[in-house]
């Protein structure tokens, strides 16, 4: 018989309980095949399920959505890191080391907030198309590829992040397939906001993205020259985040919330 793995649900980018983005956890005892995680990512039915082998200097963690594997989620990755200390894998004023296909994540406590170190992404300035709107539904005021291959569009205001109603089928096919939308925030309490949509990835809209905070912390640090700025995700759950640029790198900060504990049994 199989022996059960570990399995965590974990709300992330929250501290309330059904806000936030979702995530699965599994712990590993060994490697597993990748059609397995596969298998798994697509029945747990959530943006992602990080699979986790723990290691005494580092552990390995791989991210998958449930169409496919990715090389870096950040809120995967809070939720795994919140687990590491919540049940003691890693104690609280440690730093751990996860070993991605994104390269090395580090992760460490600051009360109630865990903050990750992540790589930076830049971002190149593209020409708007004219058949943008038929795509979009809105024209950006600037659009930018990213390093980590998503689309980035400014839009003018909150208002129209948040109005925005892609079709999804179209965004898809058409080369915007992952996408960040974001503005300055009408909130004092934020400096901007953003929503993500993936549907290449099999997400339609990502409800809180940690990734993607790996480009707009550099790009939202050239437009305001502050290099502490605090997100607003204005997706339906909603998402608080903190990012901070240090040299080539991004802290990523935020909360999660554990929802459930279970056995695999396959």
């Amino acid at each position: 018989m199989t022996k059960p793995k570990i399995i965590y649900h974990v709300d992330a980018f929250t501290s309330e309980a059904f806000k936030g983005n979702p995530a699965a956890v599994c712990i590993l005892e060994k490697e597993m095949p990748d059609s397995w995680m596969q298998s798994v990512a697509a029945e747990m039915n959530l943006s992602e399920t990080s699979f986790v082998l723990p290691g005494k200097k580092e552990s390995t963690i791989r991210f998958f959505t449930p169409a496919a594997e990715i090389p870096l989620c950040g809120h995967a990755t809070l939720s795994t890191g919140h687990i590491f200390f919540e049940t003691g894998i890693a104690s609280k004023n440690e730093e751990i080391t996860f070993s991605s296909k994104a390269g090395k994540l580090l992760v460490r406590k600051s009360g109630s907030w865990i903050i990750m170190n992540f790589p930076s992404y830049p971002s190149e300035p593209l020409n708007i198309p004219s058949g943008i709107k038929d795509i979009l539904g809105v024209v950006p005021s600037e659009l930018y590829n990213t390093g980590h291959g998503w689309k980035l569009v400014l839009l003018k205001d909150e208002k129209s992040v948040r109005a925005m109603k892609p079709d999804f089928s179209i965004l898809k096919k058409s080369g915007y397939g992952d996408l960040i939308v974001t503005a300055p925030s009408d909130d004092n309490n934020f400096d901007f906001c953003v929503r993500c949509f993936a549907p290449a990835l099999g997400i339609d809209e990502d409800p809180v993205t940690g990734s993607a905070h790996c480009a707009l912390a550099p790009f939202w640090k050239e437009k305001t020259g502050k290099s502490r700025l605090v997100s607003h995700q204005v997706s339906k759950r909603g998402g608080i985040l903190k990012v901070e640029i240090i040299g080539n790198r991004v802290e990523v900060s935020g909360q999660a919330i554990t929802i459930l504990k279970g056995k695999l049994m396959v």
